[in-house]
């Protein structure tokens, strides 16, 4: 009777964590450059003294997608997006680089040029400051060039050039944060190959309809697990009514 019970109280759990990562991906579905986390289940045997005649279910994320998500044209001048593999590099709130290709860019009150959730994007050597200008343009490679204040439309300064990366996909894994680090720890190398589409940025890669399949299906699991429980008690219940039986 413990392992029914086991089995399905360890199933409910997991299936309310990957509930969890299910509605996050839902709730960052108009999220530019958001990354949707895959989930799987898996039965776990359970160690211990003599064999392991228990098992539990496990939710666990194998992989990040990777896919890239829709283009959407905005005519922006500080919009842009990856165009093919790649990532801009950005300064996460620990202080170290990490990577995004969320490319909704805007400039601070600082003149600090950062992503749409205020990340400061990564230049030659550091966040790249915008002083002020008339107009800012971003180039395909990456290069930014101002219009300073009170020049000629045609006086334009180049004033840096944002990081762009593009390491292999297993060395990359998804933080909590939702950015992309180096497993290893270290900063990628800047890739000169990595091109940029200005005046658009990407969507999130999250499939609304296979989320919201996926959601119906965890509540129903949810369900059975705790329909399972229940008929775990009300078995136990009829075997104790049974041995007091003179």
């Amino acid at each position: 009777m413990d392992r029914m019970l086991f089995v399905a109280m360890s199933g409910a759990k997991e299936t309310l964590l990957a509930q969890s990562t299910n509605n996050n991906n839902l709730a960052n579905a108009s999220t530019p450059g958001f990354l949707s986390e895959l989930q799987q289940f898996r039965s776990m045997p359970v160690f211990g003294d003599g064999f392991p005649s228990r098992v539990y279910g496990m939710s666990e994320r194998p992989a990040v997608d990777f896919s890239h998500g829709s283009m959407i044209h905005s005519g922006r001048d500080l919009d842009v997006a990856i165009n093919g593999n790649g990532w801009l590099a950005v300064q996460a709130a620990d202080g170290n680089e990490a990577y995004s290709r969320r490319g909704d860019l805007k400039i601070d009150v600082n003149g600090i040029l950062t992503t749409g959730n205020d990340l400061p994007v990564m230049g030659n050597a550091g966040p790249i400051a915008i002083p002020p200008a008339e107009k800012v343009e971003i180039a395909a490679d990456g290069t930014i060039s101002i219009r300073p204040l009170g020049q000629a439309a045609n006086e334009l300064a180049i004033i840096d050039r944002i990081k762009m990366v593009n390491p292999d996909l297993s060395e990359l894994d998804k933080g909590l944060d939702g950015l992309i680090r180096l497993k290893s720890g270290e900063q990628a190398d800047a890739d000169a190959n990595v091109q940029l589409t200005t005046g658009a940025i990407e969507s999130s890669n999250v499939n609304i309809v296979d989320a919201m399949v996926d959601m119906i299906e965890l509540s129903r699991r949810y369900e059975l697990q705790v329909k399972m429980m229940k008929s775990a008690e009300e078995i136990d219940s009829a075997s104790a009514g049974i041995m007091r039986l003179d």
